[in-house]
C-alpha cells in the first residue's frame, strides 16, 4: 500500500482531508484516529503533527506527504516538492519597530525572534547575512517589547496584528508557501501509486477551477463563440434538430465563466448553463 502522511490539525488538516475525499479516498471518522487503511484503493494514511510530516517522509517510512512548504524548509529534512495544491498560502516577512531596519542588509548583528527558525537561518545563510536567531514557538510579536529580540519574522497576512503591536514589515518576502505533496528526495517519482495519487489530486485541482459550460448558437456565429470557448483540445459540437442550430460544450475556467456567459450572450448564444465538475483527468 502507498503510505501517506496526512496533518492532523491546524489550517493545513481541514482542506487537506477535503481534497482527499474530493480524490475518492477514504477518511477517519474521528479526530482521535491516527490510521487508516483505504484497501480498495491501495492506501494507508497516517494522521501526524503537520511539523513532523517532512521528517517522516525523509525517513522513507511513509512514501509521501501532505504539507505545508514552509514547514518543508524549516524542518531542513531531505525531501522535495512534487505538487503545489493552491491552498494554505502564506508570506513569511521581518517585522521591527520603525527606525530599526529597511533592508535585510540592516539585520546583520541583530538578533530575530521566529517560530521558524530553520526558514530564517537558511534565509540568513543563503544571503550572508550575519544574525542571532531565537526560536520561541507563538507569539513572536512580544519578543520585541521584552527586549528578546530586535526583529521578528512572521507569517504576515493583513499585518494588523503588527501594526497593533507597533510594528512594520520591511525588505522582500523571506518566502511565499502553499500546502505541498512532498516525497523523499531520490525517491522514485515515476512509481505507479505515487503516480496515480498525484493523478487524482491534479484532478482534483482541475475540477475546482474550470466549470462545464453548454450552450446553444446559431451555425453563423460558431466561430466566434467558440473563440471564448476553446476548450481544452477543442470544444463538443453538436447539431440541434433546429436547422442552422449547435450545441456546443467546453470547459472554462470557473472564474470567468461569469464573463463568458455574457459575452455568449450578447453572441446570440441561449441556453447557456454552467455545471460544476467533480473529478476529471487530463
Amino acid at each position: 500500500m502507498l503510505r501517506i502522511a496526512v496533518p492532523n490539525k491546524g489550517s493545513l488538516s481541514g482542506p487537506a482531508a477535503d481534497m482527499l475525499h474530493e480524490a475518492g479516498y477514504q477518511q477517519r471518522r474521528e479526530s482521535k484516529e491516527l490510521r487508516v487503511v483505504d484497501p480498495v484503493n491501495e492506501v494507508e494514511l497516517f494522521y501526524l503533527r503537520p511539523r513532523d510530516i517532512a521528517i517522516y517522509v525523509s525517513s522513507g517510512r511513509l512514501d509521501i506527504g501532505l504539507t505545508g512548504e514552509d514547514l518543508l524548509v524549516d524542518s531542513g529534512a531531505s525531501a522535495e516538492v512534487i505538487l503545489p495544491l493552491g491552498f494554505a498560502r502564506s508570506t513569511f516577512r521581518f517585522a521591527a519597530k520603525p527606525g530599526t531596519a529597511t533592508s535585510i542588509a540592516d539585520l546583520a548583528g541583530k538578533t530575530v525572534a521566529t517560530s521558524y527558525e530553520g526558514i530564517v537561518a537558511k534565509y540568513f545563510a543563503d544571503h550572508g547575512i550575519d544574525a542571532s536567531v531565537v526560536h520561541l514557538d507563538g507569539a513572536v510579536e512580544t519578543a520585541i517589547e521584552l527586549g528578546v529580540a530586535e526583529v521578528i519574522a512572521d507569517v504576515v497576512e493583513t499585518g494588523t496584528s503588527l501594526r497593533n503591536a507597533g510594528l512594520e514589515v520591511f525588505g522582500e518576502p523571506i518566502m511565499k508557501s502553499e500546502a505541498v505533496v512532498i516525497r523523499r528526495t531520490g525517491a522514485d517519482t515515476e512509481d505507479p501509486k505515487v503516480q496515480q495519487f498525484l493523478r487524482r489530486l491534479q484532478g482534483v485541482l482541475v475540477a475546482r477551477t474550470y466549470v462545464m459550460m453548454d450552450y446553444d448558437c446559431r451555425v453563423e456565429q460558431l466561430e466566434k463563440a467558440v473563440a471564448l470557448t476553446p476548450g481544452l483540445e477543442s470544444p463538443t459540437v453538436s447539431p440541434l434538430h433546429n436547422e442552422g442550430w449547435v450545441a456546443v460544450r467546453a470547459m472554462v475556467p470557473a472564474k470567468e465563466a461569469q464573463r463568458i456567459m455574457d459575452d455568449l450572450y450578447d453572441l446570440g448564444a441561449r441556453a447557456i448553463l454552467t455545471t460544476a465538475i467533480h473529478a476529471c483527468r487530463l
